[in-house]
Formats: C-alpha cells, structure tokens, sequence
C-alpha cells in the first residue's frame, strides 16, 4: 500500500500498455480495477531484495518515479510475472521481445541446478572461483570476488548462458545466504538499490561466501547418528512453510515426519540431494495451533494464517505455516503421538 505499508492480495491483469489490479470480495474480484500501473517507461527489478523476510518480490517503478513493490507466491511466478512485464515494457523492440521469449522457455533454473552444487564447484581449488584481497575506501577484505567476477565464472562455467541468468543466480545466492555483500558498494546495493539489480554485475561490487557455505561436511559420527535418525518409517510427508530461526524469513520446506524413531526433518526442494537440512527429535516436544486473529509473538514476515508451533524439550521454538486449516489438524495430530 502507499498510505497504509500493508500487503494486501490483489488480482492483478496484465495489458500491452498496463498492469491492472483489483480487490478481492469473498473470492472474487470485483468488477473495476482499484488502481493501475503505467508500463511505459517503467523500470523493473527483479529479484528485488529490499525486504529481508520477503524474498518473492518485483518491483516497479513509474517514469513519475512511483515505487510499487510486488509480492509473488513462488520463484517460478515471480520470474514468469517479471519477464512478462518487462516484454509489455518493451513491447516496442521486437528484437528484445524475442529474447526474453528465448529466456523464458530455455532457463529453468530451480529444476536443473542445484545452489549447493554450483557453491562446491565455486570452493573447489582447481576451477573454482579466484579469492583475493581487495581494498575499499581504506579497508581490506580478504577472500572476496567482484560481481563481475562471479558472473564470468557462472557463464564460464555453464551454470548461466547470459548475464541476466548469471544475475538472477547470483542473486538467488546471496538470497539464500550462500554468498554475502562485504564493503559499502554491494552492501549498499542491497538496502538503496533503484534501477539496477541488488546483486551487482560490476568489477567494484566485493563479495564473499558466507561462513554457513564453507562449513565442513559432517564428521563420521554425525553421519552415523542422521543415519539412525533417518531408519524410521515415514509417517506423514509433505510442503509446509517454515520461520527461519536467524532471519525470520519463511521458506517452503519438504517435511518428513518419522516414527521409530519419531524425528521430523525438512528439506530444502531447490537441492537435489535427498538430505535434510534440519530436523529434530519429537520425544518431549510441544504441538500445538496458533489463532489465526493476529500475528503471535515470535513470529515475523509474511503471515497468512493456519500456524502451528513446535517447542522441543530444549525450548527451541519452530513456526510453521500450513495451506490450510485442515492440513495443519492433519499434521497436529499426526505429530501428537509421537511426541
């Protein structure tokens, strides 16, 4: 909104020259549109990083310099929504028309690269990207890339065939926190960006890898242990969103619920290798629903209701989103036992 900051759903219609929205009353929308966005001589970022626990947003600005920012339900409808829009931007070129066309159908990035793979081969001594120091205004940063850099190596290194695919990879990245900003050029980009990319493809821009990428793999005993947690027989399964304990940011996870031993894993659907990237024991845990009048205390972001809440007998405090009433009882009481 722009007296109000809300987020509100709004059905939105995409015409040659504007983007129409319009309220939506018990299910549907009403007859006229509540407000329009003029395409020509817009600019449009995308991804556009600007709000930390909303990761799914395009945003547009006007050539009166309006800022409207939009927020998606996946990675796949956000990329569908911005290269559509920005072909109705350009709809004058049909030279560029036919590359984004070319780039819709022939870049699929979730269903064929992995973000964990490309980090590895980007570590990887031999052939992965060159570490230096860099100096910025007076500080030294050690172990950093440039943009441009990161770019080159994703297009050299066949993860990317274009510098618009690298830049939406790098920035899905840094998204998922596999790489950071260092130094006030790139930092800056993401909390200030405008017209350009938060992620910046530009030989200035520092960044490094993040200290959660470059962690080790788990010893033996680690791996013994996820082993036995993962011999139970699978109970329930199925995508729920989930708070994340640092950034408070909500992302689709694959859950896992076991019985003998009774664990609940989750799993990050962008990767292709079947391990869990959290989980936990359910013997001592708490269950239970969450009112949907209201935003509870400890939880941030995007919020659509049907919430529950998972406190294991360390007092860690999980929040999860359902599609729906019935699916969060189903998850409830198939958890309750085994707890």
């Amino acid at each position: 909104g722009h007296i109000v900051r809300n987020w509100k759903v709004r059905w939105f219609v995409l015409l040659q020259d504007k983007l129409l929205y319009y309220k939506i009353e018990g299910g549907k929308k009403e007859p006229s549109p509540k407000g329009r966005i003029l395409l020509d001589g817009c600019t449009i970022t995308c991804p556009c990083l600007e709000y930390e626990n909303r990761p799914l947003l395009i945003k547009l600005k006007t050539k009166t310099n309006t800022d409207y920012f939009l927020e998606c339900c996946s990675r796949e409808e956000r990329d569908s929504w911005a290269l559509d829009i920005t072909g109705a931007i350009h709809a004058g070129h049909p030279v560029q028309v036919q590359e984004l066309h070319r780039m819709k159908n022939s870049f699929k990035l979730l269903e064929n690269i992995s973000l964990h793979h490309i980090v590895e081969r980007m570590c990887d001594n031999s052939t992965g990207i060159k570490l230096t120091r860099n100096l910025e205004q007076g500080n030294r940063y050690k172990e950093t890339f440039t943009g441009s850099a990161l770019v080159d190596w994703l297009i050299s290194s066949s993860f990317a065939v274009s510098r618009f695919e690298a830049v939406t990879l790098a920035s899905m990245l840094m998204e998922e926190n596999f790489i950071k900003p260092v130094g006030a050029r790139s930092t800056e980009a993401t909390r200030y960006s405008d017209l350009s990319e938060q992620f910046l493809d530009d030989s200035t821009a520092l960044y490094m890898f993040a200290e959660s990428s470059k962690k080790n793999s788990s010893s033996k005993e680690e791996v013994q242990f996820n082993i036995s947690e993962l011999s139970g027989t699978i109970v329930k399964q199925g995508f729920l969103m989930k708070q994340g304990h640092k950034r408070k940011n909500w992302k689709v996870r694959r859950f896992v619920l076991r019985a003998d031993p009774a664990f609940l894993h989750y799993y990050d659907p962008t990767k292709e290798e079947n391990r869990p990237v959290g989980g936990f024991s359910l013997r001592g845990c708490l269950v239970s629903a969450l009112e949907d009048n209201g935003v509870p205390a400890g939880v941030k972001g995007n919020v659509q209701g049907n919430l529950f809440k998972i406190i294991t007998k360390n007092d860690i405090h999980y929040y999860i989103q359902a599609s729906s009433k019935a699916e969060r009882a189903q998850w409830i009481e198939a958890i309750k036992p085994l707890t």
